[in-house]
Parts: C-alpha cells; sequence; structure tokens
C-alpha cells in the first residue's frame, strides 16, 4: 500500500514496455548499415529479453527487444519477438506494427505473419486474421495445425454474420421476454433447491444481505444458482442501471469513501479476495466497478452475477461503469457467452447482452470537503473541490466534449459502434483511443476535473500514474489468465479527494484453465 494525499506529479509504477513500432506495409525494406558490435550487442540483448519472456516478465522482455531493434534493426526475429512479448501485454495494435515490419524484412516469415493473425483475431478482425492464416500455408503448405485455426476462424465469421442476420429490429426486449415468462409460469424454482434463498413475496423476489455471502459459498462449492434467480438478480440490478445516467454522479460526503476497482476479467478467486480488502459497500463505503467484470477469466458468471447482486442490494453504494468486454462482440469471442448459455441457458445470455447496455459509461467522483493540501497545479470543480472522471478505456475520439455531452448519451439498447462518444479507436491495443497528456489536460481544465481514472489495460504494478498525474490506470485482475504475474490493485478516494493505492497478488483457484468457454475451440489461440 502506498498513501499519498494527492495525485503524485510522477509516475509510481511501471511505465509502457516499449514505444510505438511504425505502420508498414509487408514490403521487402532495404536494410541499414549496421556494425557487427552492434549485431553482437543485439544477440546478446535478445538472449537477455528471451529469458525474461521465459520468466514471464514481459515489460522488461518487451524492453529488451526494443534495445536490440535499437541496435539491429534488420533482424526481423527481433520485431516478431518483440510483437509476441506485446501480445502477452494485450498491445495487439503494436503487436500487429511489429509483425508487420518483421514481414516487411523477411516476406518469408511465416510465423510473424501467424502473430499477426493472432493478433487480428484478438481484436475482431477476423477476416485479416484469414488473410494472414493463408500467407502462412502459401509458405507451409502441410501445417496443419494454422489450416486447422484458419477453418475455425472462418467458422465463426459465419456464425457471426448468420446471428447479425437473424437479429430482426423488433426482437422482444429480453428484459420484457424474461418477464413474460415469468409470469407465464416458464421459469420456477426447482422445489428440490437447496441452496441459498431469495426472500418471496406473492411472485417476487427480495434480495437480503444474508443472501450474498451465502451464494458465494454455494459458488465456491462448484454450484451454480437456479435460473429463475439468476433472472432475478440480473433484473434487480436492471433496475436501477436503468434509471441512471450514462454518467453518474457520486459525491463523497464527511467520512465517506469509493474504491476504484479496474478490470476483474471473470477471475472469481481473485475477486473473493479483493473484497475481502475493500470490504462490502456501505452507506461509508462505495465500491465502483470500472468496467470488465467478464470474459478471459472462466468464473464471469459468478463474478457478475456476484457484483449485480451487490448493486441490486447496496444501489447507491455500488456502482459499476461499462467496460468494452460489456459487449457483444467481445462475448462471443472472449469466453462469457458461451459461459452463460452453459450454465443458464440462450435466454439469459440474451438478458445479460441487454442490461450490458444499461451500465453507465462513466462516474464522477466528487469530493465534498476541500484538499488536504492545496497545490497550484491542482484543477479544481468550480466550487473548489476535487473530483474524478472514472471510465473504463479514458478519453474520446474527438475534443471538447463536455460532462453534460456524456450524461446525454443515449446508451440503453446500443452496442458500441464505429463513431459517436461510445466508440473507441485505435490505441497500441488495437482497442480503445489512444490519448497522451496534452490531450488529458486540455479536457480536465474543461471540465473542471482534477484527474481520469481509467482501466483497459494490464499494469505490472496493478496501477500506474501517468500524464503528470493526471491520469491513473488501475487494473485488478493480479496474475492475468494465469501468466501475467502482474499485481492487483484498486485506488480508495475520501471526501477531500485524497488517494491511497492498494496492491494484491493473485490467489490460487480451482484447476480451470482461462476462456474454457470459448465457442469454436478458438480459446487455445486466444491465450
Amino acid at each position: 500500500m502506498s498513501d499519498t494525499s494527492s495525485v503524485p506529479s510522477s509516475p509510481t509504477s511501471t511505465p509502457p514496455s516499449s514505444v510505438p513500432s511504425p505502420q508498414l506495409n509487408a514490403k521487402k525494406l532495404d536494410p541499414v548499415p549496421v556494425s557487427d558490435a552492434d549485431i553482437a550487442a543485439a544477440l546478446e540483448l535478445k538472449a537477455q529479453a528471451n529469458k525474461a519472456f521465459t520468466s514471464h516478465d514481459f515489460p522488461t522482455a518487451a524492453s529488451l527487444y526494443t534495445q536490440a531493434i535499437e541496435k539491429n534493426p534488420n533482424e526481423p526475429t527481433l520485431w516478431c519477438n518483440r510483437a509476441y512479448a506485446r501480445m502477452k501485454l494485450e498491445e495487439f495494435g503494436y503487436a500487429v506494427a511489429d509483425a508487420t515490419q518483421a514481414v516487411a524484412l523477411d516476406p518469408n516469415y511465416a510465423k510473424a505473419y501467424y502473430r499477426r493473425a493472432i493478433c487480428n483475431l484478438q481484436i475482431l478482425k477476423h477476416q485479416a486474421a484469414v488473410a494472414d492464416f493463408r500467407k502462412v500455408l502459401a509458405i507451409e503448405p502441410k501445417n496443419e495445425t494454422v489450416r486447422s485455426q484458419m477453418v475455425l476462424t472462418q467458422k465463426l465469421i459465419r456464425r457471426l454474420e448468420f446471428e447479425k442476420a437473424i437479429e430482426k429490429e423488433g426482437e422482444q426486449n429480453p428484459v420484457d421476454r424474461c418477464r413474460e415468462i415469468i409470469a407465464d409460469g416458464g421459469c420456477e424454482l426447482d422445489k428440490n433447491y437447496t441452496g441459498p434463498k431469495l426472500v418471496q413475496e406473492g411472485n417476487k423476489f427480495q434480495i437480503t444481505k444474508e443472501f450474498i455471502p451465502e451464494m458465494i459459498e454455494w459458488f465456491k462449492s462448484g454450484k451454480n444458482l437456479p435460473k429463475r434467480y439468476v433472472w432475478e438478480i440480473i433484473l434487480g440490478a436492471y433496475e436501477h442501471f436503468s434509471s441512471e445516467e450514462s454518467l453518474v454522479n457520486v459525491d463523497l460526503e464527511d467520512g465517506v469513501t469509493c474504491d476504484v476497482i479496474g478490470d476483474v476479467h471473470g477471475q472469481f478467486y481473485d475477486l473473493l479476495h479483493l473484497y475481502s480488502l475493500t470490504g462490502e459497500p456501505s452507506e461509508k463505503h462505495y465500491l465502483l466497478m470500472n468496467g470488465d467484470l467478464v470474459d478471459r477469466g472462466s468464473w464471469s458468471i459468478e463474478v457478475i452475477l456476484t457484483a449485480f447482486a451487490y448493486k441490486w442490494l447496496y444501489p447507491k453504494c455500488m456502482y459499476i461503469n461499462r467496460g468494452n468486454h460489456e459487449a457483444k462482440d467481445m462475448n462471443s469471442t472472449y469466453g462469457f457467452e458461451g459461459e452463460a448459455k452453459h450454465k443458464h441457458g440462450d435466454q439469459t445470455y440474451k438478458l445479460f447482452a441487454h442490461v450490458f447496455t444499461t451500465l453507465p459509461l462513466s462516474t464522477l467522483v466528487s469530493a465534498t470537503k476541500p484538499p488536504k493540501v492545496k497545490n497550484s497545479k491542482d484543477i479544481l470543480s468550480p466550487d473548489g473541490r476535487k473530483r474524478f472522471f472514472v471510465v473504463h478505456g479514458g478519453l474520446f475520439s474527438k475534443d471538447e466534449v463536455t460532462l453534460d455531452d456524456i450524461r446525454k448519451i443515449d446508451r440503453v439498447g446500443k452496442q458500441p459502434g464505429t463513431s459517436g462518444l461510445m466508440w473507441r479507436g485505435p490505441s497500441k491495443r488495437g482497442v480503445g483511443i489512444a490519448f497522451g497528456p496534452d490531450v488529458t489536460k486540455r479536457w480536465c481544465t474543461l471540465n473542471g476535473v482534477s484527474g481520469i481514472i481509467r482501466s483497459h489495460e494490464v499494469r505490472q504494478d496493478g496501477y500506474q500514474i501517468e500524464h503528470d498525474g493526471l491520469c491513473t490506470t488501475v487494473f485488478s485482475a493480479p496474475n492475468y489468465v494465469d501468466q501475467a504475474g502482474n499485481k492487483g490493485a484498486f485506488i480508495r478516494i475520501d471526501s477531500t479527494g485524497s488517494q491511497e493505492y492498494f496492491q494484491f497478488d493473485a490467489k490460487p483457484h480451482p484447476p480451470m484453465r482461462p476462456m474454457a468457454y470459448v465457442q469454436g475451440g478458438l480459446g487455445n489461440m486466444m491465450m
């Protein structure tokens, strides 16, 4: 834990892995002059980078590959290896650029085409992935593993196109449909069910504070809730999400704190450890989960039901922002759709998919007391208080967006598109919008915001303070997908706007691999 009364002006966590790569077409490049000494130095740096990679120290590996490239930019394996390190860091946009550079240097480099194909899969560019698989097969026609992966990707494309084609514009709202099924007696509770119980009043169910810990123990024993209870929890949370604006205001009165939690990605046992550190939401202690609760980890149902149960029980103390993984295209690729259907059926997934669109896009956490320490560089609200804009990915694809603009976003029923304030354009990950310290400072000054808290990206220390203290990234899935080796973190804000940073390590979990429910056999490719 580190305790600061104000946001430091310099980073206290690991820096980004490396600088961006140039975007290049796969054309043969003329080599640049490189001395024998630089070639030897590059080989030594490559050996160190390989060792760091084997130890799962991916930021160090990427940094060492970068140093090797600076010594010998003519060597395609260095670019390809850095692409692989960046893939492990989920910097897919950078990894695509590195793989592209590798095949520009060596147009017959099958491994580079393959890594670029996997990156394109990760950022949902399925047709581009198929094109690169074809290039691998042109070089290695007997590579049956790549052939089968290409076939699986083609099947995924056809499935997604089919699902899109059969979606009817006038299809009944899943919330209304589930309520109709309940009213018609089509989702009754099994009389033999012996697990945790919601309180029933007529045909209505209510949640109690005793239910959630009992539900958690039920989940830990490997059991699922009955479908009726799952629907009740989702619908109970929905009632509150649907009444909230796209930008939720959370004021921290005297004695109240708020913990901001980053991505948890279906890592249920790490979430339980995290909740043991934060404590449950209460009138004096709020929780704000900043998106990406699902996908990747194979207990996404348990994670989202626990969070939604808290929202149903404590609607003014539990807040949840929407992340880019609370969306259909991501859920179909990264496992949540398969998990939801496997555990609770198609209609349950449809209900989740719709309710995800009702999640607020952002939260404005506002202090109600003056800062403990006054700093002339601080950007304060019009009434001289600190306030923090909490959003999953970051700022927007256009300038001069105001807080009122965000409040007015019509989000319900909408998936992120290719334009508007819900759009996330290209970044180093290939998903999200890249923005620098100049953009951050202008936006904070325009809106009287003291800082931005965002998530969306792994940080080895669980958090990182950037942009001269105006932007903090927080990530709460330790040892992400069982291989990143990172810590998790959360941020506590009090009524003066002071912040504390808490770090935690991963906890053991039952023997199930990440993305176990990815459909179509693509799970192993996405690791």
